[in-house]
């Protein structure tokens, strides 16, 4: 059977990235050139054709983007693995009303396709939990969801 390729996200993607996931955000390094791979947690879809996520401004990642912006991002659900690419561009250095320098970005889809093995499901989505003070956690979370949703 032929691979199906999308341009956007399907519906129950879409309708999944409504909250927050954890996802496998992939950048190539820009000092080695090497594939990276980081778990991030801050990201949303802000439309069928587009992520958005908040990474440390400190953080190495910004400058591998800066350097490559072709990156995906490895997203679970829907029964499967998905493998979402795209191009990323900085929306704001900084998000106003955050307690830390956390940068915005964007990812503009390109492409998304299922990267499940051949004749399996998944059966059970990763799970995580934050390993700090609950109400400081929510706290954070919905002042960097907020935030992100007000970047321009």
């Amino acid at each position: 059977m032929a691979e199906t390729t999308l341009t956007a996200l399907p519906e129950g993607l879409f309708a999944q990235l409504q909250h927050e996931n954890f996802v496998l955000l992939h950048t190539v390094d820009a000092e080695s050139g090497s594939p990276t791979a980081n778990a991030i947690s801050w990201i949303y879809a802000v439309d069928a054709g587009r992520l958005r996520f908040a990474l440390d401004g400190r953080s190495r990642l910004i400058g591998n983007l800066k350097a490559h912006p072709d990156i995906s991002v490895t997203l679970f659900g829907g029964g499967s693995v998905h493998a979402v690419y795209g191009r990323a561009s900085i929306v704001a250095d900084k998000l106003e009303g955050v307690p830390f320098p956390l940068a915005c970005v964007d990812l503009e889809i390109s492409a998304v396709r299922d990267a499940m093995f051949y004749g399996a499901r998944l059966s059970v989505l990763p799970e995580y939990e934050k390993t700090y003070d609950k109400r400081a956690a929510d706290r954070l979370d919905g002042q960097v969801f907020d935030a992100m949703k007000k970047a321009q």
